[in-house]
């Protein structure tokens, strides 16, 4: 029987280090139009969307607030001042080294139990099944999509 962690670890995984060789190909491209990698990390894709270095921070906030809330343990905190790919790909790294602390074992089996999370305008509660369901892949998928072609973002 499939677990929440089976659900959320392994694809928050795959998502994270796909983006990561997303920023090499990025890097690559930046090297060959000679662009500073600095101005393609703050490439937008429109121009009322964050730019490539937020999303890649909401990506990686998703993915380990997750992992920290359904596990019951300490979030780690990452300060959000990535200017470059190198940087965002070091955030990247540290986000997925934190997940591989985050295993099975440490998921509770109770999809029902409460999780909540608290916004500057009200809080959202959710049961941890709806909460993988409904807010962390489709907000995970919709910042990592955002860094798909940076490259040719205007």
């Amino acid at each position: 029987m499939a677990t929440l962690y089976d659900f959320s670890i392994p694809a928050l995984t795959r998502g994270l280090t796909n983006m990561s060789a997303i920023l090499d190909k990025a890097a690559a491209y930046a090297t060959a139009k000679k662009v500073d990698g600095a101005v393609l990390a703050q490439t937008r894709l429109f121009p009322d969307m964050h730019p490539l270095s937020r999303q890649v921070q909401i990506a990686c906030d998703t993915a380990k607030g997750a992992a920290g809330r359904l596990a019951g343990v300490e979030v780690p905190k990452h300060e959000d001042t990535e200017t470059t790919l190198a940087e965002l790909k070091a955030r990247i790294a540290k986000t997925l080294e934190f997940l591989k602390t985050v295993t099975a074992a440490k998921f509770p089996s109770d999809e029902s139990r409460a999780i909540e999370l608290k916004f500057p305008n009200g809080t959202w509660k959710f049961t941890a099944l709806s909460y993988v369901n409904d807010f962390v892949l489709p907000n995970f998928y919709f910042h990592s999509s955002a860094t798909a072609r940076p490259s040719q973002a205007s």
